[in-house]
Parts: structure tokens; C-alpha cells; sequence
């Protein structure tokens, strides 16, 4: 295998230094930041026991003081607002249980109902009076997803909360009566404070301690790190990263930066350098001949599209220039959707770009037609416009058939929807398959309206087109039943432009 320090020996040879020295600074960096993790874990441990111990205090005395209430005296209780015998001395006892820890902020129990927190017993405290048995709390915000739960008188995991009263580990413990089914809850705060204060001194002396670590490491491996190795791969990633592959004179223009780099670290970064300037030459080069390839198969696939649109129209003497026409007018509402900002979700420009493209096949499937119906010159009989309808579901066949030879093609898909379903109706009258509103795919829906208004002011053999304005009040009595009401009001937001379309289409025609 070929040593690494010839890799590039074209009268610059890699100096006879290597990355080892960088490599041992990068690796005291990495010991610290694994002792800085260490630390982490450490704390977390720390304040994930303490915790843990708080839940278990916090769960005890909660059982303590659902030992210590009698269940068939609770319901008294609130309707006598406490004035019931036995009420001071259980309430007492309360007392002792909440005193018997400085961790034990409030002690309470409650009676959870539909209309709030009904109160059977709620301690006073130095700083807060305890609420009058029978009174009713709202329930805190905080508490509302627990809700469907502690009105079923099920139990709950530890709540924790960090608001006006602290910071507090909050439990709630079922009291339930000889049936087995929960009168009412004894609940217990226990403040967290403490351990705020703790970890903090705690979380204070690992600071210190790996601040003094990070000086010492800083200082010394600060000057190689900054210049063999931090500031080259920045360079060079700041440049791959602001790269521009859409614009060739930027392309060029970049490239030069690249170059005037001149990295010269002697070492592997330096080859690395080197491969990234011919690595990015390459991909200019790769990227010019993908973009043109691309273009010509994109103008390939358009003639194809508007050559198998032309074959198919031309079998029909009535259609004229139906297909550049109503894809003229399709992109007229998409862009002017996306101007009002409508449909955003969908209207990206590769979802326009798509619908546009293959707007002109939307009557591929009319070469199913038998010409005698397709060029009939009156009214079609029902028999007839039975089988003129068809060309919808025979231009979706044709285009499924071609989609299953190229899977990835989104204009494919579109041109499928637009085949298929540009006879359906907003209120769901239309033809195929009766879709109605959105369940109609949204290139259909535009399509409708830009195939229904030409029809309307093109000429016929066997009728007269009909004036602009007449055809755009036709249009507007249809918005809710035949259209989508956005889209007819995006059609007509932008009118001027359709009927200049149409316009220079009429003159060219005559």
C-alpha cells in the first residue's frame, strides 16, 4: 500500500511531521470531555437519589395520612363544613404527621369532583391558611391531564412542580372506603428547595473543579489546536458549507477561495486540504454535466408531453389549442395561489413546476373515443356522452400503466389525477367517481375551472364562443357547485392575465 506521505509528492512533499502531537492534544480534550461527562452523570445520579428519597418520604406520610381518615365520616365532613366530632382531633393528628418532617410543606385531603377539589382537610402553615372543609378549588393547570384519572379514583405518579409555592414533589394517595372504591385523596407537598439549594453548591464545586481542568488543557494545547488543526477544517468546512452548486460563475468563484486557503499545516491536514480542492473541482465538473443532462431530458420530457397531448388533439376537430391554452391558465391559478399564500402545504414549486408540465394531458385518455362521437358536431345522445365520459378513466389507466415503467415521476402522478378527475364537481355531481370538495386531488380541482372557461370561449363547429364576460360570470356562478370557491376566486383575482392569454390565442388562431 502506498505510504501516506507520498500520497501528494508533486514538488511539494508532505513535510516529515505528523498528527501525532495534534492527536495527543485532541486526546487530552477527549479525557476532559469524558471527565465533564462523568461529572454530568454524576449529578444526575446525585439529583435522581435525592429525589427518589423525597418520593418515598412524600409517599409515606401520604399513606400515613390516608391511614388516619375516616372514609365514612368524609361526605359529614363537607357538608358540615367540618363541624363534626372527631374532625379537630383527626385534623390534629394531620399536624403531627406534616411536622414531623421540615421537608413536609403542605399536608391535605381532597375530594376530587367534576365542579373542582372539594376540602376535607387543608392544614394552615406560617406563610398560608389552610382553605375551610367544604370550600371548593379550581383545579390548577397543571393538575388537568391527571383529571380523567383522580375523578375515576385511580392512583397517579408524583407530580412535580416549580411555581409561587416552590419547588415541589407533590403526592397523591387514594383514600378508599370498606366498598374499595376512593372516597377522597390525601395529598402531600414536599418541598424541594433544599436540594435546590444543595445541588446548586454541588453543581458549583464540579464547575470549579473542571473549570481548572479546562484552563490548564486550554492553554496548553490551544496554540496547535488553533492553528494545525481548528482553523483548516473550519476553513474548509465554512467553504463546503456555504458551496454553491446551482450557479456556475459562484461555483467558480468559491473554488478560487478554496484555493486561496493555501493551507499548509505539513501534515495530513494538509492532504486533506489537497483532496478537497480536487474533490471539489470533480463535483464542478460533475454537477455542470448532471445539470445539462438534466435539462435536456427535462426538454425532452416536455416535447413528449406536448407531442403525445398534439396526437391525441388532433383526432378532435373542436379542441384547437385546448391543451397550451388550459395549461397557460393552470399556471395562472397556481401562481397566483401561491401569491395569496393559499394551499401553501401543497403549492411548492416542484408541485406547480409538475402540474404545469402535465396539465396537457389531462385528455390523453379522449384517443379511447371513437372518432364519430369525439367529432360529432351536435349534441351528443346519453349513449354517447356515456362514452365520452370514459376518457377519464381510460386517461388514467394509460398514464398508470406508464407509471409503473418510471415509479419516481411526479408529474406522472399528476398527470394521472389531472386525467382522471378533471370532470369532478366541488358538490360532488361530477364524473367519474363523484368525488366532492377536497377529496378531489387539487391539480383536478384547477384544471376544472381552466378546462371549463376555455370550453366556454372557444369556438366550435357547433357553436360560437361565448364573450369573456359572460364566460367569467358563468364561471362565478359555479364557484361552490362545480369549482372550489378558492379557486375561482384566484381565477378571478387574476383575470386580467387569463384573458390576456386567451387573447393572444383567439388572434393567433385567426
Amino acid at each position: 500500500m502506498e505510504n501516506s506521505e507520498e500520497i501528494f509528492t508533486t514538488g511539494d512533499k508532505c513535510r516529515k511531521r505528523s498528527t501525532r502531537t495534534n492527536m495527543l492534544i485532541m486526546l487530552t480534550l477527549v479525557l476532559f470531555g469524558f471527565g465533564f461527562a462523568a461529572a454530568a452523570i454524576s449529578y444526575g445520579v446525585y439529583m435522581d437519589a435525592s429525589i427518589e428519597q423525597h418520593k418515598r418520604l412524600g409517599i409515606g406520610t401520604a399513606n400515613l395520612v390516608a391511614a388516619g381518615i375516616d372514609t365514612e365520616l368524609v361526605n359529614e365532613y363537607l357538608e358540615k363544613a367540618g363541624k363534626v366530632e372527631g374532625y379537630e382531633e383527626t385534623k390534629n393528628r394531620l399536624y403531627d404527621i406534616r411536622d414531623s418532617s421540615p421537608d413536609i410543606k403542605f399536608v391535605y385531603v381532597y375530594k376530587i369532583m367534576e365542579d373542582g377539589c372539594h376540602v376535607v382537610f387543608d392544614l394552615d402553615t406560617e406563610d398560608f391558611e389552610g382553605n375551610e372543609p367544604g370550600t371548593i378549588q379550581e383545579f390548577d393547570e397543571s393538575f388537568k391531564k391527571y383529571l380523567p384519572s383522580l375523578l375515576k379514583g385511580e392512583e397517579i405518579e408524583p407530580i412535580i412542580t416549580d411555581d409561587t409555592y416552590g419547588w415541589l414533589l407533590t403526592i397523591y394517595t387514594p383514600i378508599k372506603n370498606s366498598a374499595g372504591v376512593t372516597e377522597c385523596y390525601a395529598a402531600v407537598d414536599i418541598s424541594m428547595d433544599e436540594l435546590r439549594k444543595q445541588s446548586n453548591e454541588y453543581l458549583k464545586k464540579l464547575a470549579i473543579i473542571y473549570l481548572g481542568i479546562f484552563v490548564v488543557i486550554f492553554l496548553i494545547s490551544g496554540y496547535f489546536l488553533n492553528n494545525n488543526l481548528i482553523q483548516p477544517i473550519n476553513k474548509m468546512a465554512h467553504f463546503a458549507g456555504i458551496f454553491a452548486y446551482n450557479n456556475e460563475e459562484v461555483m467558480e468563484k468559491n473554488l478560487a477561495k478554496i484555493r486561496d486557503l493555501k493551507i499548509q499545516t505539513g501534515d495530513e491536514i494538509e492532504n486533506l486540504y489537497r483532496a478537497f480542492i480536487k474533490m471539489t473541482e470533480d463535483s464542478i465538473r460533475y454537477t455542470k454535466d448532471v445539470k445539462a443532462k438534466n435539462e435536456t431530458i427535462s426538454k425532452m420530457q416536455n416535447a413528449l408531453i406536448v407531442t403525445l397531448a398534439d396526437l391525441v388533439e388532433s383526432r378532435d376537430e373542436n379542441t384547437g389549442q385546448h391543451i397550451r391554452k388550459t395549461a397557460a391558465y393552470v399556471k395562472i391559478i397556481l401562481d397566483e395561489l401561491k401569491k395569496e399564500g393559499v394551499y401553501k402545504d401543497r403549492l411548492t414549486d416542484g408541485f406547480i413546476e409538475n402540474v404545469v408540465n402535465s396539465a396537457p394531458l389531462h385528455d390523453v385518455g379522449k384517443i379511447a373515443v371513437p372518432d364519430s362521437i369525439l367529432n360529432k358536431p351536435g349534441k351528443l345522445t346519453k349513449e354517447e356522452f356515456d362514452i365520452m365520459k370514459t376518457h377519464t378513466t381510460a386517461g388514467g389507466k394509460i398514464l398508470d400503466s406508464i407509471i409503473q415503467t418510471v415509479p419516481d415521476s411526479g408529474y406522472l402522478y399528476e398527470a394521472k389525477n389531472l386525467a382522471t378527475y378533471h370532470h369532478e364537481r366541488w358538490d360532488g355531481k361530477g364524473y367519474p367517481t363523484g368525488l366532492a370538495g377536497e377529496a378531489i386531488p387539487l391539480s383536478a380541482r384547477v384544471m376544472a375551472v381552466a378546462d371549463v372557461f376555455d370550453a366556454l370561449v372557444s369556438k366550435r363547429s357547433y357553436k360560437d364562443g361565448f364573450p369573456f364576460d359572460k364566460a367569467l360570470n358563468i364561471i362565478l356562478e359555479e364557484r361552490g357547485t362545480h369549482f372550489d370557491p378558492v379557486l375561482v376566486d384566484a381565477f378571478m383575482a387574476a383575470k386580467d392575465k387569463v384573458l390576456k392569454v386567451a387573447t393572444e390565442f383567439e388572434e393567433n388562431e385567426r
